[in-house]
């Protein structure tokens, strides 16, 4: 697991080989699977493919193209337990999707959905108005192979017992 976690980097390219329903459903799996705020998991996915991929990228148009697949994070006040909590949940949630997709040999990157484009977002994939877009996670097979990792680990962040 700390293999898996240290050598995760963001992919921004892929080659475009396709990815099966079932690794999308572990993958699903394992991001239902994080911690949420008093076990409330108020999240909600909407796994992006074809045309409506390339329409959602159109709207949020900074997004790296190339990618397969992609899901979309959304937090669901209608069933958070604490005001706000939902976006805990959901960067959890996002933090299990991209470590899956790497243990599965695949790659991701974190995206944000740009402000404004949120009502875009919404009327394209006819999200009901309590569900909140938090995230995109492209997913695919990365064009270029892993990116090379490094130790990030920075002593000088450290702070025992205080600053």
């Amino acid at each position: 697991m700390l293999d898996i976690i240290n050598t995760r980097r963001s992919v921004r390219s892929w080659n475009g080989k396709q990815i099966g329903g079932g690794d999308v459903t572990e993958i699903l799996e394992a991001a239902m699977n994080a911690p949420s705020a008093g076990n409330e998991q108020a999240w909600q996915f909407v796994v992006l493919s074809g045309k409506t991929l390339a329409d959602y990228l159109a709207i949020n148009g900074n997004c790296p193209k190339g990618a397969t697949v992609g899901i979309l994070v959304c937090g669901d006040k209608k069933v958070q337990k604490y005001e706000g909590f939902y976006l805990y949940d959901c960067c959890a949630a996002i933090e299990n999707i991209l470590l899956a997709v790497h243990a599965k040999g695949m790659g991701a990157v974190w995206t944000a959905v740009f402000p404004g484009n949120d009502a875009k977002v919404q009327e394209l994939l006819n999200l009901p108005e309590y569900v909140v877009p938090v995230a995109f996670v492209p997913i695919g097979y990365a064009a270029d192979g892993q990116p090379e990792a490094v130790s990030r680990y920075d002593a000088a962040k450290v702070h025992t017992n205080g600053w």
